[in-house]
């Protein structure tokens, strides 16, 4: 099988709002929420991808002729390749019951343990969620990331509890997630976090905490101060803040900025292919999550059709570092890309 087979079989099954689009570049579903689409106009998934389209890579074949190693080390962790799946919540509302957020986090997280990746996990309303999750996680040797949404400190430490159950090598917080629309006057409620809760939370996370949803130096700075791991450059998929600037656009600022402090950068948003991967790597990043097209896939075939998605942005990751001298990701440097 290989991903346009994938993409077809999806089609019947993603619901009224996604259309499976063989690029998955927010254009189709826009402002679609519920469904894949961005908040406002609709900007903010469509610049994402916009942007990395931009960059672009410098060929470079006078090298050695070897074998590229896409493989990374995270956290004590090793992996196939620098990409991992990003969480997905609320799967019924915004796709279809073709799964629900229990027996999707179950074949993603799985599937992606079993080809070389790790999953990041949705959280959501319903405890049975992060329980979900956190047995998945721990099914699969806790090679998993759950990601807690910012909830009150009450909530937050009772999910930690579970994820610390799950045994997964980190845990994340998906703090721009204050501004997703459902998340607004719940139970429990949701919202932004002072560097010194966000220092709380970590503490109590009790293994490396990546803090998602930085878009400038200044909380890039601020994660760093309340104890975070790492962080993840994102914007929710413009899902939380209409005309806000791609990730492409700020991830070396942020970069640069966290230079030497140990601190880990992953970066997401309108990544869709292994030629976007290398070039997130180039900015600085170390690794990069990608999203939608996961939903796509499973939708599609279930564990074969990750399984295949992975296989697909991988060997054009191997075959990007091939064409500019890479040999490994270490060997990936700025000057590989061109940006106007």
């Amino acid at each position: 099988m290989d991903y346009h087979q994938v993409l077809e079989q999806a089609r019947p099954n993603m619901g009224p709002y996604c259309k499976a689009c063989e690029i998955c570049n927010g254009r189709a579903c826009r402002s679609n929420m519920p469904g894949p689409g961005a908040k406002g106009t609709g900007d903010g998934a469509m610049r994402n991808y916009d942007a990395w389209q931009k960059i672009r890579v410098n060929m470079d074949t006078l090298c050695e002729n070897v074998t590229p190693d896409t493989g990374l080390e995270l956290f004590g962790r090793s992996f196939k390749y620098p990409f991992f799946a990003g969480p997905v919540g609320a799967v019924t509302m915004h796709y279809s019951d073709k799964y629900d957020d229990v027996s999707y986090n179950n074949v993603l997280v799985k599937s992606c343990a079993d080809n070389g990746i790790a999953a990041f996990t949705g959280d959501g309303m319903f405890p049975v969620v992060m329980q979900a999750a956190s047995a998945a996680i721990a099914a699969a040797g806790g090679v998993g990331v759950p990601t807690v949404k910012p909830w009150n400190l009450e909530t937050v430490k009772e999910k930690l509890e579970l994820c610390k159950q799950s045994g997964c090598f980190a845990v994340a917080m998906d703090v721009d997630a204050a501004g997703l629309p459902f998340l607004k006057n719940m139970t429990p409620p949701a919202g932004s976090k002072t560097v010194e809760e966000l220092a709380q939370i970590a503490k109590m996370a009790g293994v490396p905490f990546i803090v998602k949803g930085v878009m400038t130096v200044k909380g890039a700075l601020k994660a760093k101060e309340a104890g975070a791991a790492g962080i993840v450059v994102s914007n929710h998929g413009g899902r939380v803040l209409d005309q806000c600037p791609a990730t492409a656009e700020v991830l070396s600022d942020i970069t640069k900025a966290l230079s030497g402090s140990g601190m880990k950068v992953l970066v997401d948003g309108g990544i869709r292919s292994g030629v976007d991967v290398f070039k997130a790597l180039a900015l600085g990043a170390d690794g990069v999550i990608i999203c939608r097209p996961f939903v796509t896939a499973l939708y599609g075939a279930g564990a074969e059709g990750v399984a295949c998605y992975i296989n697909k942005i991988g060997g054009e990751l191997a075959d990007t570092m091939s064409m500019c001298g890479a040999k490994s990701l270490a060997d990936i440097t700025r000057d590989m890309v061109w940006v106007k």
